[in-house]
């Protein structure tokens, strides 16, 4: 598993990495893996549901910001014009919700 050149302190995942290979090879980085047991596990290992959450609020933003068509085609096609695009689709996600709470 190539990862970025800062390592992280957690990995989030869904069940489909619950592996003792997986496991084993981010605790060997120092990265604590946050996996859910799968259901056919004989062992039970432990895993911190409140941390598995951000998970799901991640998932949900890439999934609001993949409604804006442009940005899910990836028309653009250098980094620079790409995210040009991506900040006015964040603004108008998140504005909304910042109106409102004032």
């Amino acid at each position: 598993m190539d990862l970025s050149v800062v390592t992280p302190r957690r990995l989030l995942a869904d069940r489909g990495y619950d592996s003792d290979r997986i496991r084993e090879n981010l605790l060997f980085r120092g990265i604590l893996p946050v996996i859910p047991p799968r259901s056919k596990r004989t062992e039970d290992i432990p895993c911190d549901f409140r941390r598995y959450r951000d998970r799901n609020r991640i998932e949900r933003m890439f999934n609001k910001l993949k409604q804006f068509r442009r940005i899910a085609t990836r028309y653009d096609k250098t980094r620079k014009s790409f995210f040009a695009l991506l900040n006015p689709a964040v603004v108008k996600l998140w504005l909304p919700s910042f109106v409102n709470r004032t």
